[in-house]
């Protein structure tokens, strides 16, 4: 399907898709077990706004996201959802998250008291999560130091410590390691449970650990590439069933903008990159590392076009790409190729896309410029 008016390159979004995916995922938790939808980087490629608004018909409990920016995109759509930041705030976002309404995450004392400060003046009180860096190295207390953390913040006015969680550094890949993070992550646990501290919300598993690590789920869930129907690839095979019931919801796809013929001994692209071997049809499409289709995907990559895979040819240059369609019968300009997605009977995948251009599939969604436009199918978006 080609958008009206008729795009050069645009996405597919399949609503109904991602609403069965996160029927299916919250069907394998506990009944009483919480979602965070994590939407952060414009929901994965998807659109914030739009998979907001479903999810939100669809019984998210809290929003997971990076920023500020992306918390205000969603009290824009629907008040009165609680939105965690995943990430760390920065000093001079602090008034504005209390604001907001926004929880913050907190690593330190540093934070905690910024945050207790600003609360007071504001005469708010901040619900805030404690993250705890058990291997992953980015954000988190160190385990060591967390109860000395979490009893300073209990003294601290207008503000509580309303979750606990952590991050697994490796679960698609490295099972031992992320059996010692959730065996430090258990004994904590059970020792603040001792020393008197209760959270409303702790939680573990992202996408790849609710495949690989169901005893760590605790009361609240946050998968995110997951729900949109993309598994984490890594050496770790996920369950068959998943595979089975959990379907990609974006497509990519662009056009052609020319076809010719070209002899035995044409150079294509920029710096010669390729030199044809024989006598070719060649296609140029128009999409190319300014829509986000990665550049490192040259030599490797290939494209849907007339249900046969076609090889991209040459350096992606920033607006256009070629590929050979000289086993595509009745090519013509106009016709639709297919970056990511189905046509006929054949299917790229985002992990696919990921391996011919040596990255991972959560690079390959979110590099999706914002100059692609995407169209909402399947159900109704904001």
């Amino acid at each position: 399907m080609i958008p009206q008016p008729q795009a050069r390159c645009w996405a597919d979004i399949d609503l109904a898709t991602l609403e069965r995916n996160l029927r299916r995922i919250k069907a394998g938790l506990p009944a009483e077990h919480l979602y965070v939808a994590v939407v952060k980087a414009d929901a994965y490629g998807h659109g914030l706004r739009q998979i907001a608004a479903l999810l939100m018909q669809s019984g998210t409990d809290i929003f997971g996201v990076a920023n500020l920016n992306e918390a205000r995109d969603i009290r824009a759509v629907g008040r009165g959802w609680p939105i965690l930041m995943l990430g760390a705030c920065l000093p001079d976002e602090v008034e504005r998250a209390v604001k907001d309404n926004v929880m913050p995450t907190l690593s330190n004392l540093t934070e905690a008291r910024c945050f207790s400060r600003v609360a007071k003046k504001l005469k708010r009180n901040v619900s805030a999560h404690v993250k705890v860096d058990t291997g992953m190295g980015r954000l988190g207390v160190p385990v060591a130091q967390a109860t000395k953390l979490l009893d300073a913040i209990a003294r601290l006015p207008h503000i509580n410590a309303v979750g606990l969680y952590t991050h697994y550094a490796s679960a698609e890949n490295d099972a031992a390691f992320s059996r010692a993070q959730r065996t430090l992550f258990q004994k904590l646990t059970k020792q603040l449970e001792a020393d008197g501290h209760t959270f409303s919300h702790i939680h573990v598993n992202n996408s790849a650990a609710l495949l690989h690590e169901p005893k760590s789920i605790y009361n609240l869930a946050r998968p995110g590439l997951l729900v949109y129907g993309v598994l984490p690839h890594g050496r770790r095979r996920p369950p068959a069933i998943l595979k089975q019931n959990l379907h990609p919801a974006l497509s990519w796809k662009c056009r052609v903008s020319l076809v010719k013929e070209i002899p035995k001994g044409t150079s294509l692209s920029y710096g010669n990159s390729f030199i044809a071997t024989r006598k070719m049809c060649v296609a140029t499409l128009a999409a190319g590392y300014g829509d986000g289709y990665l550049y490192s995907g040259a030599g490797q990559a290939q494209v849907l076009i007339g249900d046969r895979q076609c090889a991209v040819l040459g350096q992606i240059t920033m607006d256009q790409m070629l590929v050979d369609v000289s086993r595509v019968q009745n090519i013509k300009t106009g016709d639709e190729a297919v970056l990511i997605g189905r046509q006929g009977k054949r299917e790229i995948t985002a992990n696919k896309l990921a391996q011919w251009a040596g990255t991972i599939p959560w690079e390959t969604l979110t590099a999706i410029a914002y100059r692609v436009p995407r169209v909402y199918l399947g159900g109704q978006a904001a």
